[in-house]
């Protein structure tokens, strides 16, 4: 999944772990780590050019690229909700996922033929206080499903209120974010 060697080559689970900050620090905490982790097998520190491209795959959701009809989805949510709302929503082995930010950002492709729908993506937030959006989907899933979380009655009022003082003739993207604003 990744053009990462150390990072995607196993086909295996991979926990990637960011150390920035100045040059002593790093090292230091880099040290910490493979001392702390050793126990825990086989890790690789990268460096430069390596460690860029990973963080980019990361960033702009490579893992999905080779499957364009997947449904995307962005699930932001309490880190420790994140394996338990994963296991509700992906169908075992034909939901692709991985985590970011701890567990706080989950990316999600599901197969276009399968269940849950999208009200069954958001159902999955609901105790956790969640949300999700739709970042990509082919046409007709995107007919159907609103891209961002729907709101609730006093959130919906608000977003009213600032959509009219920004834009009161409603010309600026009408419904792009939530039907009829």
């Amino acid at each position: 999944m990744s053009y990462v060697a150390d990072a995607g080559a196993s086909g295996q689970s991979v926990t990637a772990l960011r150390l920035e900050g100045p040059g002593p620090s790093v090292a230091f905490r880099c040290d910490a780590l493979r001392r702390d982790m050793a126990a825990f097998g086989a890790h690789e520190e990268l460096h430069g050019r390596n460690s860029a491209l990973l963080w980019r795959e990361i960033r702009d959701v490579e893992p999905f690229v080779g499957h364009p009809g997947r449904p995307v989805w962005r699930l932001s949510v309490p880190p420790r909700s994140a394996p338990e709302i994963v296991a509700r929503i992906a169908d075992g082995e034909s939901g692709l996922y991985y985590y970011d930010w701890g567990g706080g950002l989950i990316w999600l492709a599901l197969p276009h033929w399968a269940e849950p729908s999208d009200a069954a993506v958001r159902a999955a937030l609901v105790e956790s206080g969640g949300h999700a959006t739709l970042v990509r989907a082919p046409d007709e899933v995107r007919a159907n499903s609103p891209v961002f979380q729907p709101l609730d009655p006093a959130q919906a009022m608000i977003t009213e209120r600032v959509k009219d003082s920004f834009d009161p003739h409603r010309i600026l993207n009408p419904g792009r974010m939530y039907a009829g604003l």
